[in-house]
């Protein structure tokens, strides 16, 4: 099974609901590039419980429902925020890059290359929204191991082109994360570490 960005989003979306949160209503972001990225499948999925300390997007404060780590077949690597909006259930704010690295075993940093925007009024493939890429700059860490099925923490910073701010700080309930691996090759999804 080939999983695209928009079925991440419902996903992550259909989980989050288990969590309640409470936050502002917010409006649609600006964004300079509306194209979405094409052709891009996720082939690893983790999602972490817990709970933002904080979650700012250009400049508003919000609060999520829930954080996963998506890989995605071709390198990029995306920590999707399901923000808890009552008056936008797509709303989606992911933290977009390549060229992770791990320092050691319990420590990853993601260059932040771009901000996937996601909401209501987006346009639809499949019947979901795609979100519009925001070209920015940053940083995400995560300290913790997904072998392991701990993760303690997620902190991410960016600012994108039109100086606009994005930061999180997302903390582990300590439960163990839920990591799947989506196989290409045959419609399955599979627990990798089993």
């Amino acid at each position: 099974m080939r999983l695209r960005k928009p079925v991440l989003a419902a996903t992550l979306l259909a989980l989050a609901c288990a969590s309640p949160c409470f936050a502002e209503s917010s409006a649609p972001i600006p964004v300079n590039n509306p194209q979405p990225q094409q052709n891009a499948y996720i082939d690893l999925l983790a999602l972490i419980s817990g709970h933002c300390k904080t979650l700012k997007v250009a400049g508003r404060t919000l609060a999520c429902k829930t954080v996963a780590y998506a890989h995605g077949d071709k390198g990029r690597v995306n920590f999707a925020v399901a923000v808890d909006d009552p008056a936008d259930a797509n709303h989606v704010v992911s933290f977009s890059g390549e060229n992770g690295k791990r320092a050691d075993d319990n420590s990853y940093e993601l260059p932040v290359d771009r901000m996937l925007l996601n909401s209501k009024d987006r346009p639809k493939v499949d019947g979901l929204p795609v979100p519009a890429e925001q070209v920015s700059r940053g940083v995400c860490r995560q300290t913790g191991n997904f072998a392991a099925r701990k993760v303690n923490d997620v902190t991410c910073s960016a600012t994108d082109s039109e100086g606009r701010t994005y930061e999180l700080l997302f903390v582990s309930d300590g439960k163990p994360v839920s990591v799947r691996r989506i196989r290409q090759s045959a419609p399955s999804i599979q627990d990798p570490f089993k």
